[in-house]
């Protein structure tokens, strides 16, 4: 399944809202550097659809807010 996320990297306050099915609105506290952001959007979203962290993977967008996302389930 593919998933749509908008990230907000280096925010005060952690959040995951769900804006419509399989779109996300995501903000963290990691700052976009050395892939940290990335990361945490990805244990974000497995833990959303509670499969492992090996089933998420960042396709495209990788540098941009607007991320696609592949889940595995």
């Amino acid at each position: 399944m593919l998933v749509r996320v908008k990230v907000a990297a280096g925010a005060r306050k952690e959040r995951f809202i769900e804006l419509m099915e399989h779109s996300f609105d995501i903000h963290v506290k990691e700052k976009a550097e050395r892939n940290e952001a990335n990361r945490r959007v990805e244990i974000l979203v497995a833990r959303h659809y509670r499969v492992p962290e090996k089933d998420v993977k960042i396709i495209s967008g990788h540098t941009r807010a607007r991320k696609t996302i592949r889940v595995l389930k």
